[in-house]
Parts: structure tokens; C-alpha cells; sequence
């Protein structure tokens, strides 16, 4: 197991590697100039200099990425331009409230799957089977820009049971329940496409372990019905482990349209700013921390599939 983990380790550092090569040359290269964002077009060129000069703009962009990659290891992601605030403490404020919508969003990702992925297992050929096929094919063909719309329209619009956007209302209470129904509507919206891939692959996997021979003998031993389920369910976890951790992988770095819809102040809605006002340390810093999430969560689903199943440590 400790060998298995640390090769999964080791092929994770040229890939957090590499994620940091494309992003600061793909974030240096994009036109815009920072130096306008933050001077204004009809500054005098020595300001100009000045400001690039402090701001270490003007060295070759090897040595650039060099120079941030060091402190980067370091724990350093540098200053925001715009916000002239650590890149970590802009980061790690968002970061929570990231966490906050990507984990309320999962528990509906692995609630809704799951039973969504087990009727259409258990009736395939049946009207409840069929629906709830129908429910994940949908959920997987809609856009999830889309559906934040319709549910601001719908339920924040014109029946006004939730709010449409932020974390607390202007003069509400600011306590759990008011979090809680701001948080409804964004984690609904972040949760529908995983939640039909979720269900899909969870129904294929049950159903193969369903018809397989470990069920048949199962009832031949003369266990009930549930008892069988159970064993088979515990089989094609597996298979759900691996589609839960991808899914709750693309909520954290996913969730750009929802939070910037929704107004919510995590890292998706961070970084959309950022690049609005071409911030270059604080979207290399947002993007960073976003990879090296899914990588940690990639090697959190690959330990747990080892415990759960020796034959891929292998």
C-alpha cells in the first residue's frame, strides 16, 4: 500500500508541474496589460516603468515563472495587483466558502445518484427504472448555466421562497439558517450534472454486479432480497468511488458559472474577477491551489479503491 502511494505521489508532481507551466505562460500571453488596469491608459511612461519594475514585469518570462515557482514552494503565491492584499489570505478566505458549496452540492451528487443509479438498477425495464434514466440524462444534457437561471427565475424570481445570490441577506440575522438558504439554490445548480453522471455510472455498475454470478449464487445460498442487494452494492462501490471523487474534483475547480452567478465569494468567483482585471499573481495562486485540490482529491479515491480492492495496488 505505501509503495502504491508513493507512485501515485511521485506522478502527481510532474503533473503540478506541469499545470504551472501552461498557466503562467496561457495567463502571460492572454492580451491585456496590467499595468493599464492599474495606472490607467494615459499614464506617463516612466510610471509605467516604475511600476513594472517593482512588480518584476519586465524580466524575461522564464525567469518569471522560475522566480514564482520558488516562493510558490515556499508557501509565497505573492501580492494581488488589484487587491494589493497576500494572494493566500485572498485565497484562503474564498477557499472556505468554495469548500462550503462544493461539499453541500457533493452530499446531493452522492444522495441523488445513488438512488437514482439503484431504482434504475433494481427496475431497469419498468416505469421507475425508466424515469429515473430519464431524470440522469437529463440532468447530464443540461447546461449548468442554464439551470442556475431557471432556478434563479423560478424560485428566487417569481415564487421568492430563496434568495438569488450572496451568502446572508442585507439585514437578516447572518446565522446558520440564513446561510443555509443561500446556499440552496447555488448547490442545487452545481450538483445537477454530476449528480446524472453520478447515477449513470453507479446504475451500470450495480446492474453489471446485479446479473453477474456473485448475485446468483447469492440467492442460491438463500439470502433476501436486501441481504443481496447489499453484497451487490458493496461490489460496485468501486466503481462509485471513483465517479464520486472525479465529481467532487470538478465542483471545486467547476463552479465558476455558479458562484459568479449566484454572487458567491468563493475561489470560482475570485479567479473570474482576477482576470477580469488581468491580476496575474492572484490567478496563477487560484489556479494552483485548485490543482493541487483535484490532485489530492485523485490520490484521496485511489488510497480508498486500493483498501477497498488489493488487486489494484498491483
Amino acid at each position: 500500500m505505501t509503495g502504491f502511494l508513493l507512485r501515485r505521489l511521485l506522478l502527481a508532481v510532474p503533473t503540478l508541474l506541469g499545470v504551472t507551466v501552461v498557466v503562467f505562460a496561457t495567463v502571460a500571453l492572454v492580451p491585456g496589460d496590467p499595468l493599464t488596469a492599474l495606472l490607467g491608459p494615459g499614464a506617463p511612461p516612466e510610471a509605467r516603468r516604475e511600476l513594472s519594475e517593482r512588480l518584476g514585469l519586465d524580466e524575461p518570462l522564464p525567469l518569471r515563472y522560475l522566480g514564482w515557482l520558488g516562493e510558490a514552494a515556499g508557501g509565497d503565491l505573492g501580492v494581488s495587483i488589484s487587491a494589493q492584499r497576500p494572494v493566500t489570505e485572498l485565497l484562503g478566505s474564498a477557499l472556505g466558502q468554495t469548500l462550503l458549496l462544493a461539499g453541500a452540492a457533493f452530499l446531493l451528487v452522492l444522495a441523488g445518484g445513488v438512488l437514482l443509479g439503484a431504482l434504475g438498477a433494481l427496475r431497469p425495464n419498468g416505469p421507475l427504472g425508466r424515469l429515473c434514466d430519464a431524470l440522469g440524462t437529463l440532468a447530464v444534457s443540461a447546461p449548468q448555466y442554464s439551470v442556475a437561471l431557471l432556478l434563479i427565475a423560478v424560485f428566487a424570481v417569481n415564487l421568492r421562497w430563496l434568495p438569488a445570490g450572496g451568502t446572508h441577506d442585507v439585514f437578516g440575522d447572518g446565522g446558520a439558517g440564513d446561510l443555509l438558504r443561500h446556499l440552496v439554490l447555488p448547490a442545487v445548480a452545481a450538483a445537477f450534472v454530476p449528480l446524472g453522471l453520478t447515477a449513470k455510472v453507479f446504475r451500470a455498475a450495480l446492474s453489471a454486479v446485479l446479473a453477474g454470478e456473485l448475485a446468483d449464487s447469492l440467492r442460491a445460498r438463500g439470502l433476501s432480497r436486501s441481504a443481496v442487494l447489499r453484497h451487490c452494492v458493496h461490489n460496485a462501490s468501486p466503481a462509485l468511488l471513483t465517479i464520486g471523487g472525479l465529481q467532487l474534483a470538478y465542483l471545486l475547480e467547476g463552479v465558476v458559472f455558479v458562484e459568479t452567478l449566484f454572487a458567491w465569494p468563493g475561489v470560482g468567483r475570485l479567479l473570474y474577477d482576477a482576470l477580469t482585471a488581468r491580476d496575474l499573481p492572484l490567478v496563477q495562486g487560484g489556479v494552483l491551489v485548485v490543482a493541487v485540490a483535484f490532485v489530492g482529491i485523485n490520490l484521496l479515491v485511489d488510497a480508498a479503491h486500493a483498501a477497498i480492492d488489493p488487486r489494484v495496488r498491483s
